[in-house]
């Protein structure tokens, strides 16, 4: 099972609207509020690489408020 780590830059005050998007999303399991480079972090997990790679570029990406992702696959669990 696919597993990746999304590190994202979000407009300023919007942080608790883009968590609550990401929680609404099939793939993703975990979501952070964090502090440091990044403002939110978000675990997804997908069955497979093609459900792992359009969730973060068709959906998370597409959030309005986002401004800029890093995207860490996991290689093995």
């Amino acid at each position: 099972m696919p597993k990746a780590f999304v590190m994202m830059n979000v407009k300023v005050g919007t942080d608790k609207d883009v968590v609550s998007e990401l929680k609404a999303l099939k793939h993703v399991d975990k979501v952070y509020e964090v502090y440091g480079v990044y403002d939110i972090v978000a675990e997804v997990k997908a069955d497979t690489m093609e459900e792992l790679k359009n969730t973060v570029n068709a959906e998370m990406r597409k959030l309005n408020s986002v401004l800029a992702t890093n995207t860490i696959i996991v290689a093995e669990t």
